[in-house]
């Protein structure tokens, strides 16, 4: 299963950004043996001046017509480390082909991605800024990988 994460914006350059690259260099190299592949980042950058629904159309335009969707939202579900690599397994397991992380633009998702996800996970109710969000899926992408391969680097 390939997995993506399409946001709104683009990191250019920074600790973010080679946070994020460090997690997803490492989810791929240890998901390849776990069927987990891709772990790229898509970035989509709108022009000004902000417009979710515009957003959300470069979000659906960069999704798979197969894949299956996770919307970051601050209303959404949260899942512990475990429950996220549980999902993913579940999922690649079930024969989904690709999975895709949605990150809306600064002013939220629009209402037309909040309709079409398969799922809305939350990193707490705290609005969280987009360049750290990427971190923090990352890494727990990465996390999500450990698990699965029984590594040392997550502990309950």
């Amino acid at each position: 299963m390939r997995i993506a994460i399409v946001a709104i914006g683009r990191l250019k350059g920074g600790p973010e950004a080679a946070l994020t690259e460090d997690y997803l260099t490492r989810a791929r190299a240890g998901g390849r043996s776990l069927g987990l592949t891709g772990f790229e980042a898509i970035e989509r950058e709108a022009k000004p001046p902000s417009d979710s629904r515009k957003e959300a159309g470069l979000i659906l335009a960069a999704t798979a017509p197969a894949a299956r969707t996770v919307l970051l939202d601050e209303r959404g579900a949260e899942w512990s480390s475990r429950q996220l690599a549980e999902k993913l397994a579940a999922w690649r397991d079930g024969g989904t082909p690709e999975l895709c992380f949605w990150i809306g633009g600064a002013d939220g998702a629009a209402q037309t991605l909040k309709d079409q996800a398969d799922e809305k996970l939350a990193f707490g109710r705290q609005t969280w800024p987009h360049r750290l969000v990427r971190v923090l899926l990352a890494e727990q992408l990465y996390r999500a990988v450990t698990i699965l391969g029984h590594a040392p680097y997550h502990r309950d």
